[in-house]
Order: C-alpha cells, then structure tokens, then sequence
C-alpha cells in the first residue's frame, strides 16, 4: 500500500462513526413503526452511559483531525494504540449483543464494525511504519 495513511484512517473513523449511528438509528426504528422498544439495561445511571457514549463518539472525530494535521511518529504509535482500545471495545459490544440476543440486523452491523476497526488497526500499524520521503532542497 502506498501512502496516504492520513486520508484512509480518516475514511475509516468516518465510516465506523456513520456506523455507530446507523447502529443507534437501527435501534430506535421500532418507535417509528408503534413497536416498544426495550428498557435500558443502564441500571437508571443514564447520565454516565450518554457520558460514556458521547466520549466513545468524540474521540474518534478528534482522531480524524489530529490524524490529518500531524504525522509524528509518536502520535502516529498512540493513533495505533488508540485504535486497539476500540477494536477491544467493539468486541466486548459484539459479543455483549450476541449474549442479549439482539436483532440480527445489530449482529451484522456490529460484524461490520468490528471489521471496519481491525482495518483501522491494520492500516495504523502499517502508517507507523511509514517513512515519508525527505524532501531534497537543490543547492
């Protein structure tokens, strides 16, 4: 792969955050067609999951910008490690979703994102390891 990591980690945060929407939104349709909709197993502490939830969003946009405005390579290594953290997270909520029995259509989705994440994963290990080329100043 070529360069560009800036561009594919930010096309890749970028489609894993529609996803998280579109995980929420798939969530929420029941209300649209009169179906209920389940209670929260937040345990009445709301305020820290909307906390939690808004944090998990956040960071990733402040990826997305930090990511196209600095490729130093100790940036470069939190990136990496920043993106195992979430592929961990996503795969707890998959395996979570799978325990409660959520709908397939969440199933798939949460697949998808937790395959999305290991790509994240992929290319910030392979952006570490780029160098990229010195630019010669003529004498």
């Amino acid at each position: 792969m070529s360069g560009n990591y800036p561009q594919k980690i930010a096309s890749l945060w970028t489609s894993f955050l529609l996803g998280m929407l579109f995980h929420t939104d798939l969530g929420l349709m029941p209300i649209f067609h009169e179906v209920e909709v389940e209670h929260s197993h937040a345990g009445g502490n709301l305020d820290a999951i909307f906390g939690f939830m808004l944090l998990f969003f956040v960071l990733p946009m402040l990826a997305i910008i930090a990511s196209t405005f600095t490729e130093a390579k100790p940036y470069r290594v939190f990136h990496f490690g920043f993106t195992l953290v979430y592929t961990i997270f996503n795969l707890g909520h998959l395996i979570a979703d799978i325990a409660v029995k959520a709908p397939w259509y969440q199933l798939i989705l949460m697949t998808i994102l937790l395959l999305i994440g290991i790509g994240l994963n992929l290319v910030s290990f392979q952006w570490i390891k780029y160098h990229p080329p010195r630019i010669k100043l003529e004498e």
